[in-house]
């Protein structure tokens, strides 16, 4: 097996969206364990970004470009299948992989509707215009997703949560970097 992968430089926008399990089947396809419920941005890229894992073993070093001829659901992951990845030995050289898209390749999202990695790092600020905190992280807690937001507070960090539902969030402006709700500091 000699596996081939273009050197590429990692686009400035690029965002990890999942990596690479194991080799499915025998013709070159691939198990990917997206890091997202919905997977859209795997089907939407048709150039993938890989880096080797941290642990395993590693067949490239660096950055390299994974052109995909196909990405399906296929039960609870996606199953892929590259150029150039004919054979199952192939597909086992990819284990472990770390897979990036440019955030530019992304499906566009409807109104009211947001990634979260565009969330990350918004300032949350309440109706009267008080400051609460910057986005470290979002939480699905099942019904509903909750900001994780980080301030300080008497020279001391601390962290607060919002539910992200239309009854506390006003307002989502990502041009401003800012998130508008209807919350007080005291919460």
């Amino acid at each position: 097996m000699n596996l081939t992968l273009e050197p590429a430089e990692l686009p400035a926008d690029a965002i990890e969206v999942g990596r690479i399990a194991d080799a499915w089947g025998i013709k070159g396809w691939f198990k990917v364990v997206p890091h997202s419920s919905n997977p859209e941005a795997l089907f939407s890229s048709k150039r993938w970004y890989l880096q080797p894992s941290e642990r395993g073993a590693k067949t490239f070093t660096g950055t390299v470009l994974l052109p995909i001829r196909q990405a399906k659901d296929h039960s609870d992951t996606v199953v892929a299948w590259a150029q150039g990845i004919d054979d199952r030995n192939g597909a086992e050289a990819l284990r472990g992989a770390r897979i990036f898209v440019p955030r530019s390749s992304f499906p566009s999202t409807a109104t009211d509707e947001y990634y979260w990695v565009d969330l990350i790092g918004l300032a949350v600020v309440n109706r009267e215009g008080l400051a609460l905190g910057t986005v470290r992280e979002l939480l699905s807690t099942g019904p509903q997703t909750v900001l994780v937001i980080d301030y300080e507070e008497g020279g001391k960090a601390q962290e607060r949560m919002i539910p992200f539902v239309a009854h506390f969030v006003d307002k989502v402006e990502l041009s401003e970097k800012r998130i508008t709700v209807d919350w007080q500091a005291d919460y």
